[in-house]
């Protein structure tokens, strides 16, 4: 039995070293995918009719959303994985609620304005991936390192400032796409990626909590078995942390 709770506790701990890994290798990427996440592209694309490649980016995140939710937040994003290191400098929990809206408020305009751009445009006539991507983060255009490290800090001082993974609760403009991602599979009863709980194997530790990156009060979400929350990344730390086993992935439909 003992041997058994080792086993069980080594390949935990291995699945999240290997999900740190590969989201503080992402952030290493960053200067070379930024522009593959850049809302500022997206817009000078339309304003011109091209397609550019943080727009299919983002479509391809909403489509995986509907069979995975928001694991790309917890297992890929640059972004995660800076915040996830800047843990180590604020470890509060960020306070949430109607502050999270605030991404919303930002999305819609952003949004709406890139529809606008693409009618005045004539509709789309182009795709081009690689639309204003030719140096990346380069010498050879000095700007870019204004951009790079612009939201780098950006998403520092709101870590630093805030706690755990502010940027994402607050700022982050590949969220909503995710969300309804999320919302659209719950509601066509689509097989997803979600985190289940059984209360009856929680000892209420409050561990789930402590461990959650995003600062959920998991075990108030074990209790009433309602894991549903929009702000969750799925990064499986209250699942690898419960040495009850109360908490599990589950790809059914929710």
């Amino acid at each position: 039995m003992i041997t058994r709770r080792l086993y069980n506790k080594n390949n935990m701990t291995k699945r999240q070293n290997i999900r740190k890994a590969l989201i503080i290798i992402s952030f290493l990427l960053f200067p070379i995918t930024i522009f593959y996440f850049s809302p500022y592209l997206i817009v000078i694309g339309a304003s011109t009719g091209v397609i550019a490649g943080s727009m299919i980016i983002f479509t391809l995140q909403f489509v995986l959303s509907l069979f995975f939710g928001k694991a790309f937040c917890g297992y890929a994003c640059p972004g995660g994985g800076l915040q996830e290191c800047l843990i180590l400098v604020n470890n509060k929990k960020a306070k949430g609620g109607k502050l999270n809206y605030i991404k919303y408020c930002l999305w819609v305009p952003w949004i709406i304005s890139i529809v606008i751009l693409f009618v005045r445009a004539g509709g789309f006539s182009e795709i081009n991936f690689f639309f204003h991507t030719t140096n990346g983060v380069s010498l050879n255009a000095p700007f870019t390192y204004i951009i790079y490290y612009g939201i780098v800090l950006l998403i520092a001082v709101l870590s630093i400032t805030f706690g755990r993974r502010a940027f994402c609760h607050y700022v982050c403009w590949m969220a909503p796409f995710m969300v309804i991602g999320t919302k659209i599979a719950s509601w066509l009863k689509i097989p997803i990626l979600h985190i289940r709980a059984d209360k009856t194997k929680c000892i209420g530790c409050k561990k789930c909590s402590k461990q959650c990156p995003m600062g959920l009060d998991i075990k108030s979400m074990v209790e009433n078995e309602k894991m549903m929350n929009f702000e969750c990344v799925l990064c499986g730390e209250c699942i690898d942390i419960c040495n009850k086993k109360a908490i599990k992935y589950s790809f059914k439909s929710i």
